[in-house]
């Protein structure tokens, strides 16, 4: 099943099972020939009374974890992305309310909503001209098949930005350790993303360590040292303002030492000295291949999810320097500007590997395409 029609039966089956409900003539009472039927023997009640309470059992097995399972990870999105949906939803809601036929009015004002929900210009513009051959070929006149349209569309755009086994994070059990580095901003939450990573991977048995080579930011240090205690992981640090490429240096030695499975590296986020940021990521870059020429096994950039098409920019920024594998987005739960994902993914086809949709550490979520599409359009259907 792909990714769009995973996302429609979750999205519009319940919508459909409701109608049908609704349609669906109630019961009548039994007939006469029914009510004679005879009674069954004292032997084949007793078995169907043994069937009726073995049943019960056999039905709540395996199955139900699975469904729990995704059941949660929809519910986190749907909670996390609730303030994203509510204003894409509410907005097409009330462009569809006034909606009374397709022409071209109506593609250049959905183009304008789509462009206000942080989707981004160059999205927006090719998901309406998309929309327009979409609506041609299907005949989408009505509210419901054009709200289908439009989420397939975006879907399609979102797909098309590579394959989703892109958005899992890359671990190598033969690596040690595999070298994850966090570049962005001051204020995205690196330092918050790496302690809460650093949580999981514990918690799921891994040695883990932590390298502070975020050497300048006042109090950069002692926070993820605080971290590091929480997850019970240990810390590299350097001496005050020591060089970022030394603290990795010696965090590497040391992690390839002592056989652990992960790295994690933090660093520096002063944007507005631009060029010193870069070279010193680019020198942070390729003292990790020194001492591990295989790694780092990631290098992603973590977006405040709140800043709406200005992470956009910044995902533009890093990628000429920093060669990014992928996106962190953080933010989303206190953000309505879950829409810039869309934006991220069609114009860098960058995927995004970790969302995070809340303030607790099992609130940094992988990122999961159906389960943020059902979240984002969730009150548009």
């Amino acid at each position: 099943m792909g990714l769009f029609e995973k996302i429609k039966q979750s999205l519009f089956n319940n919508s459909a099972d409701a109608d049908k409900n609704e349609q669906k003539p109630a019961e009548t009472e039994a007939s006469p020939d029914e009510e004679k039927s005879p009674e069954p023997s004292a032997d084949k009640q007793e078995d169907d009374k043994t069937a009726e309470t073995a049943a019960p059992a056999v039905k709540e097995q395996e199955p139900k974890a699975s469904e729990t399972e995704d059941d949660q990870q929809d519910q986190l999105y749907e909670q996390g992305l609730a303030k994203t949906s509510s204003s894409f939803g509410s907005k097409l809601n009330a462009f569809f309310a006034n909606f009374r036929t397709v022409d071209e009015d109506f593609f250049d004002d959905l183009e304008e909503l789509l462009i206000e929900s942080d989707v981004g210009v160059e999205t927006a513009e090719k998901l309406t001209e998309q929309l327009k051959q979409d609506a041609k070929l299907n005949k989408a006149k009505t509210k419901a098949e054009l709200q289908a349209t439009i989420v397939q569309g975006l879907v399609q755009i979102y797909a098309a930005g590579g394959a989703t086994e892109r958005e899992k994070l890359a671990y190598d059990p033969d690596q040690h350790p595999n070298v994850y580095l966090f570049v962005g901003v001051n204020g995205s939450g690196k330092t918050t993303t790496i302690g809460k990573l650093a949580t999981r991977f514990k918690k799921a048995g891994k040695k883990v360590m932590l390298a502070a080579a975020d050497t300048f930011r006042a109090g950069a240090v002692e926070q993820l040292q605080s971290w590091g205690e929480q997850a019970g992981v240990p810390v590299v640090t350097g001496p005050d303002q020591a060089d970022p490429a030394a603290v990795v240096y010696d965090a590497c030695e040391q992690a390839k030492a002592g056989g652990y499975d992960y790295l994690l590296v933090d660093t520096a986020g002063r944007l507005q000295n631009k060029v010193n940021l870069m070279n010193e990521l680019a020198k942070i870059q390729r003292t990790i291949k020194k001492l591990l020429p295989d790694q780092p096994a990631e290098t992603l950039l973590v977006l405040d999810g709140s800043t709406g098409q200005n992470a956009l920019l910044q995902a533009k920024d890093f990628d000429k320097t920093t060669k990014l594998t992928g996106l962190v987005l953080t933010k989303l739960d206190g953000s309505s500007k879950g829409g810039v994902v869309l934006a991220i993914r069609s114009e860098m086809k960058l995927p995004v590997k970790l969302v995070g949709l809340g303030e607790h550490a099992d609130q940094l979520a992988d990122f999961d395409a159906k389960a943020y599409a059902v979240g984002l359009f969730h009150d548009l259907v």
